[in-house]
């Protein structure tokens, strides 16, 4: 399977194969009838690319009868400064919607649906099939729109003048359509058969078609900028209308240029809009305006026939949204400063009259509000098809899924060419403007709160803010009391009721977070562990375990209860977002594999089981100064306090004098690494933390390097497996458990300015320089992961494994876990020499100037024969000696996935 980062950008999808995604998506069948798959194109079909899949579809579909036809109407009514605060309110809107579909876009692989594919796959299936619903709808309208638009543009230049409409801009001679209401729905009915029959042919014939259109606008917005230099000053007859009064100017001033006339156009003057009768306000004319800005979605409307939907879409819409809030507002100023107001609140159509060539305004208008029209079509046709593939409503949509043979949703196109169709009884473009806004108003809000649950995980309520404000104050900076805590209740209650609701059975491997169990022995020798593990956990869920050894049977009273004040106190002191679970056992792994197995409620249970490391290091007290242990005391006591207002202060006995035994011994302690790898938990090892110190790492609580702009700690990373050399490859769940690990570090907000070292040991010559470097480079990639890589030759060191495997080759048998990772063969200890252990470890010391903060090694699965724990301990041993803070990790649990 292919991998990539999730959105939550630190999530990364892992599997056995990462090769057999992508072999089965080109297996897949195409979509015709009803016929199953992922997309109704296959990736080998589709064909666009950034600027005929995103920029000309987008740029047209915000131009459109706006640009032509209301541009002049807008200023009119709301004045140059209000019309600019539209655009700005407007463009605020729509930047904020662009930057969010260019995160969620470039978080996973896109299917057909676009912004409905989007919200579906980051907030599920109900929020986003209701979603999905209304942005077919605001695509079907917005079609409506732009073919009531060009009616109306058709009607005002050829049809014969009725008393309620306005007037043609050509001579008499072109008045041969006639008018009315049925008249208008015929030849809005006739448009949209062209567009449907565009649409129903296939997404390769509309982006040809749009190209044509493309350069049709471009020309005539260029002669539309060029007449407001070039045109002399001239009276503009307006179009007559039943809505005005008898006394009404008929004619109005093309002053050209002016500062008097800009002047007069700076403040609002909202009137009767002469086409409905309807007296105007903000609200109306920003509805109007509002859909000029709606079409940002077409690019993303395309994603099943583009490319590179990931590459295409950001770069695409931004590139088009820049574009069009320079031309609108440029076109306003100029009309502005060359235009009196009757002209702008009267003639819709003035840009026709002021052009040097009249006729290539009027051809733009037409080219432009076709465009847009089938943009919406297309657009809605492929987000029905996408709601009927994911048979949200049942069977009610089953016929929109059926497809030709070139994989085109023909049944989608129709019911939404029907739909358009019945929209455009409403007879007037500005009568659904403010519909249509509503609708794209609420598909944008929802895109943004996609990207925002992505980045959360949840959406906080703001009503009341200052009663809140007040609450949190009260909370943080008030004392403690025994009365009660409301609050306490009230969080009980929902956390309740959302762990219930939290069903393991809707896991995704997208949203795969790791939840820590930390099993700490003592705190004051691992303080620094603690600190970083809670950085590790990023926003997954952190429980600090201990086991106390003994048995309930020969105490008077459970002997745990008294020591969670203390626990729970630690917890404050360190700042850590961590629970605490204790238990008694007889031994250390009995402990160990009760809290595996009960710790945690529904879905919300460790993976990932994190151990200190079994090595002979005197352990140092880091609470020596922070935490005083009077006379006799044990783990049990709890210090009384002074002030029965503060909280009681943590106790915890002396660290373990290096003369005493430990606890647990070596075959003891691999046994529980192998426990938990039964139990499906991933494994990580970590010895010298009590060598790390967070706030010089990171910087923190003073100015240092890292704070004014130098780059921060080094983070390292060697994935391959360095203890079987002779198994090779990066990319198995092991090595992409532990890039995952890394890459959630990196996301916290403290280690975010880290920089990654990613270190590929190959053999010079060797197929895996080029294969797994190329490999392991474009997932990189794909998963958006930073980070340096660097090739590391390490023949010499292989060397001395191969001369010892060359003289034992016969004793060789490997062996495969029952999780799909090779173990040590039975004579491994043997094959393993400490001449290469050691070289190994000088490999990896050597490589690293500057000193990294924290190493990531792999940690090799333990072996199936007890006898070889002590030689498997040793080696492990070994190999991370003097390392500095390291991790060494043993995942289970495929964490990586490409799609969105």
């Amino acid at each position: 399977m292919s991998e990539k980062a999730p959105l939550h950008n630190y999530r990364l999808k892992t599997s056995t194969d990462p090769e057999s995604k992508d072999e089965a998506a080109n297996s897949r069948p195409k979509h015709g009838g009803d016929r199953g798959g992922s997309g109704f194109v296959s990736k080998t079909d589709r064909k666009l690319g950034v600027v005929f899949g995103v920029v000309i579809p987008t740029l047209l579909s915000m131009f459109s009868v706006v640009v032509f036809l209301r541009i002049g109407f807008i200023v009119g009514q709301a004045g140059l400064y209000q019309t600019f605060a539209m655009f700005l309110v407007a463009y605020i809107i729509i930047t904020m919607t662009v930057f969010s579909i260019c995160a969620i876009s470039t978080n996973g692989a896109l299917d057909a649906g676009g912004a409905y594919y989007m919200i579906s796959r980051a907030l599920g299936p109900e929020f986003g099939g209701s979603i999905g619903i209304m942005f077919f709808f605001a695509n079907v309208c917005g079609s409506a729109l732009y073919i009531l638009g060009l009616v109306e543009a058709i009607m005002s230049a050829f049809g014969i003048p009725e008393a309620s409409e306005p007037a043609p801009v050509f001579g008499a001679s072109h008045r041969v359509l006639p008018s009315g209401y049925w008249w208008s729905l015929l030849y809005g009915t006739a448009l949209l058969l062209i567009c449907f029959f565009v649409c129903l042919i296939g997404a390769h014939i509309y982006a040809k078609a749009t190209f044509v259109i493309f350069v049709i606008v471009t020309t005539a917005l260029a002669s539309i900028f060029g007449s407001f230099f070039t045109v002399d000053p001239r009276i503009v007859m307006l179009p007559d209308s039943s809505f005005m009064n008898a006394s009404t100017q008929i004619t109005a001033n093309y002053t050209g240029l002016r500062v008097h006339t800009l002047e007069g156009n700076l403040w609002a003057s909202y009137t009767v809009d002469y086409t409905t009768g309807t007296m105007m306000s903000f609200a109306t004319v920003f509805a109007v305006m509002f859909n000029g800005c709606t079409g940002i979605m077409a690019g993303s409307n395309m994603s099943g026939d583009l490319k590179n939907p990931s590459f295409s879409i950001p770069r695409g819409t931004l590139a088009a949204v820049f574009t069009t809030f320079v031309t609108y507002n440029m076109l306003s100023l100029l009309a502005a400063s060359s235009c009196e107001r009757a002209i702008l609140q009267r003639d819709y159509s003035f840009l026709g009259a002021i052009n040097v060539w009249p006729p290539l305004v009027t051809v733009g208008i037409y080219s432009s509000a076709m465009s847009a029209a089938m943009s919406n079509l297309i657009g809605a046709s492929r987000v029905l098809y996408a709601l009927s593939k994911d048979d949200l409503f049942g069977g009610v949509l089953a016929l929109a899924r059926k497809t030709s043979r070139s994989g085109n949703p023909w049944a989608s196109v129709l019911a939404s060419w029907l739909l358009v169709q019945m929209v455009l009884f409403a007879g007037k473009l500005n009568t659904i403007a403010g519909i249509v806004t509503i609708f794209f108003l609420l598909v944008y809000a929802t895109v943004n709160l996609a990207c925002l649950a992505l980045e959360w995980a949840s959406a906080p309520n703001f009503s009341i803010a200052f009663m809140l404000l007040l609450l949190m104050l009260i909370h943080y900076l008030g004392p403690i009391s025994n009365w009660g805590y409301i609050s306490q209740a009230l969080i009980f209650h929902q956390v309740r009721k959302y762990l219930l609701m939290l069903d393991v059975r809707k896991d995704h491997v997208k949203f795969w977070r790791p939840q820590v169990l930390l099993m700490v022995a003592n705190p004051r020798s691992c303080v620094g562990l603690i600190t970083f593990t809670n950085d590790l956990k990023k926003s997954g869920l952190y429980v600090l375990g201990h086991v106390k050894l003994g048995l309930l049977d020969e105490r008077p009273s459970d002997p745990l209860q008294s020591c969670y004040d203390s626990w729970l106190s630690l917890v404050d002191h360190l700042n850590v977002k961590a629970f605490v679970n204790l238990t008694l056992a007889d031994s250390v792994r009995h402990g160990v594999q009760h809290l595996l197995f009960i710790t945690g409620f529904g879905g919300m249970r460790p993976n990932t089981l994190v151990l200190g490391f079994y090595d002979d290091c005197p352990p140092q007290d880091h609470l020596q100064d922070k935490v005083i242990l009077p006379p006799d005391h044990s783990l049990d006591a709890v210090c009384p306090n002074k002030d029965p207002g503060e909280p009681p202060f943590p106790f915890f006995p002396n660290v373990r004098d290096t003369d005493k035994p430990k606890d647990i011994k070596e075959e003891e302690y691999v046994s529980i690494i192998n426990d938990a790898i039964k139990m499906g938990k991933n494994v990580t090892l970590a010895r010298y933390f009590s060598q790390f110190n967070r706030e010089e790492v990171l910087g923190l609580g003073k100015k240092t390097k890292t704070h004014q702009g130098t780059a921060g700690p080094f983070v390292d990373i060697w994935p391959l497996n360095l203890l079987q050399p002779d198994i090779r490859g990066y990319v198995d769940v092991c090595s992409l458990f532990l890039l995952q690990l890394a890459c959630v570090l990196h996301e916290t907000r403290a280690w975010s300015q880290a920089r990654l070292r990613l270190f590929l040991c190959v053999e010079a010559g060797g197929s895996l320089r080029d294969e797994e470097a190329a490999k392991l480079r474009r997932m990189l990639k794909e998963l958006r992961m930073s980070a340096q890589v660097q090739t590391v030759d390490w023949d010499q060191v292989v060397a001395l494994h191969w001369l010892r495997r060359g003289m034992e080759k016969d004793e060789g048998r490997g062996t495969k876990t029952d999780d799909g990772h090779h173990e040590a063969s039975p004579s491994n200890e043997a094959q393993l020499t400490d001449e290469y252990i050691h070289a190994v470890n000088d490999l990896i010391r050597s490589h690293g100037a500057p000193p990294p903060a924290v190493r990531f090694l792999y940690l090799p699965h333990p072996p199936a024969d007890k006898s070889r724990y002590g030689a498997y301990l040793r080696q492990v041993d070994l190999l991370s000696q003097d390392l500095g803070p390291t991790l060494l990790i043993h995942g289970v649990t495929p964490v990586i996935t490409t799609d969105l």
